[in-house]
């Protein structure tokens, strides 16, 4: 595998350096999360302790994160946690995972976009048709009582276009892309944090954890529309609730090792990136919750008719007086953010198939390089057609936890892998290695497995028949197709060394 990865001709171009890797990893991180995590898990369970709640999420993270950083830098191949279980556990634990991230870039690029076409639409004050920006799926019954019914989501697939024919262009003009825009979200998140700490109230901090006992929040008409009742909606298990909210603001930060193909110096530059990215996000994270549940109280953010939905706005427009131009500036910065997730979770998926188009468990197509570009461009030109679909014609709600649970799954062979590796092959060369073994590999895998448990019944059930297709499609062509059973055709003369 690293052969290949090394063969200049017929391998991905690299263009990337370190500061590239950490942008990427920026772009994939800061999102949505960012802008609606944090007014939810301050609302629904932490309060003002939802910066706590960032640290607890970010420290989970850090553990994975570390066991990437020793994986990218000693195999700087492209495919993330596919390649790294690929050469650890063996192919079918790696078909098993590389399925499993369809859930996580895919699915999740397609959810975005979704969102990102709510947004456009808010931002141009309700400008487009109902009928051209929901699916065939979605209905709305207007004040004047007609009935709207979505024919597609024109948006979401005008954005996916566009971001796949950047994608096909060139890895460092989409990565230069994605700088300026990671620049601008980030400009304006420290904006709101810079003026909003003018107008922090000392009293919304005060209790700083939601307490026992706590009132449930019910609306005007008497609905009760947040409970505290539950050990994690309140206390510090409120905090251990809020983590598991923000923990989704965190996830992106694994799509900078499928550019590891793409590092200039992958040995140097992968660690940095990914844990770069991962310490940059938190702080920003950390300041951003800080000052938002200071700006407005915590049970404004569960409030329908307050702050629910677009609670950044909410605080800048109804707590900072004469910054409203701000609310406008944090709406072009989350579809910015959006923008720039849905670029790197292609990038992250496209490079996936391209790795295991080169392994034989996909066809052919996906591993065609451009003859100028050098990018998986017939992957990227298939991806769209698929993500496409998808966003276009299905309901942004059914992917639900699915992107998660491909995430947490992820993580958790990622740490089983390095712990794998460490016993099977003792002497190979890491040019990082995570430290405190066993026990980050041990946390890492531990704390991402509780997490994928602690997830609702209906999202498990739909991931396991997703996995069930998955291994269908293994058996009946993957296993039949994979180089590892046409060993010659990875070395000219491997014959030689059975």
């Amino acid at each position: 595998m690293l052969s290949q990865a090394e063969d200049a001709e017929k391998g991905l171009k690299r263009t990337l350096g370190a500061g590239h890797l950490i942008a990427l990893g920026i772009g994939a991180i800061i999102g949505a999360g960012l802008f609606v995590r944090t007014a939810a898990a301050a609302g629904e369970a932490a309060g003002p302790a939802v910066t706590l709640s960032f640290v607890v999420a970010a420290i989970g993270c850090a553990f994975a994160g570390l066991c990437y950083a020793e994986f990218a830098s000693m195999i700087p191949i492209a495919g993330s946690a596919y390649a790294y279980s690929y050469v650890t556990m063996g192919e079918l634990i790696a078909w098993i995972i590389g399925w499993a991230l369809i859930m996580e870039y895919a699915l999740g690029a397609a959810t975005v976009s979704i969102a990102w076409s709510e947004y456009l639409n808010k931002l141009l004050g309700g400008g487009i048709p109902y009928e051209w920006c929901h699916s065939p799926f979605e209905t709305f019954t207007s004040s004047d009582g007609v009935l709207h019914t979505g024919i597609m989501n024109a948006p979401a697939l005008v954005i996916l276009l566009a971001l796949t024919l950047l994608l096909i262009k060139g890895t460092q003009e989409s990565a230069f892309v994605n700088a300026i825009i990671v620049f601008i979200k980030v400009a304006i998140v420290l904006l709101f944090i810079a003026i909003g700490w003018q107008f922090i109230r000392p009293e919304n901090y005060t209790p700083y954890v939601i307490p026992d006992g706590t009132a449930p929040v019910v609306d005007h008409a008497g609905k009760v529309i947040a409970d505290y009742s539950g050990w994690n909606k309140h206390g510090w298990g409120g905090v251990l609730g809020g983590a598991g909210i923000v923990f989704f603001a965190f996830i992106g930060f694994d799509a900078v090792s499928t550019a590891a193909q793409e590092a200039k110096n992958p040995k140097r530059d992968m660690p940095i990136g990914i844990l770069g990215s991962l310490v940059v996000c938190t702080i920003l994270y950390i300041l951003f919750g800080h000052v938002l549940t200071g700006v407005a109280n915590w049970k404004d953010f569960v409030d329908p008719e307050k702050g629910k939905e677009a609670s950044v706005a909410y605080a800048i427009s109804t707590y900072m007086t004469g910054y409203g131009w701000l609310a406008k500036a944090v709406t072009v910065a989350i579809l910015a953010g959006f923008s720039s997730v849905i670029l790197v979770m292609l990038m992250g998926q496209s490079r996936i198939f391209y790795t295991m188009s080169n392994d034989g468990l996909i066809p052919k197509a996906f591993g065609v390089l451009h003859p100028k570009y050098k990018t998986p461009y017939k992957s990227n030109l298939i991806l769209f057609v698929f993500v496409g679909a998808f966003a276009a014609f299905v309901p942004g709600s059914v992917a639900g936890d699915l992107t998660s649970f491909g995430t947490l799954f992820a993580f958790v062979l990622v740490s089983i892998g390095v712990w794998i590796l460490r016993v099977k092959s003792p002497n190979i060369e890491r040019p990082f290695k995570a430290p405190v073994y066993p026990v980050v590999s041990a946390l890492g895998a531990i704390i991402c497995t509780a997490m994928i448990v602690g997830l609702d019944s209906r999202t498990l059930k739909v991931a396991f028949a997703w996995m069930l297709l998955g291994l269908i499609v293994y058996f009946l062509y993957s296993r039949h197709n994979s180089k590892l059973k046409n060993p010659s055709e990875i070395l000219p003369h491997a014959t030689d060394f059975e």
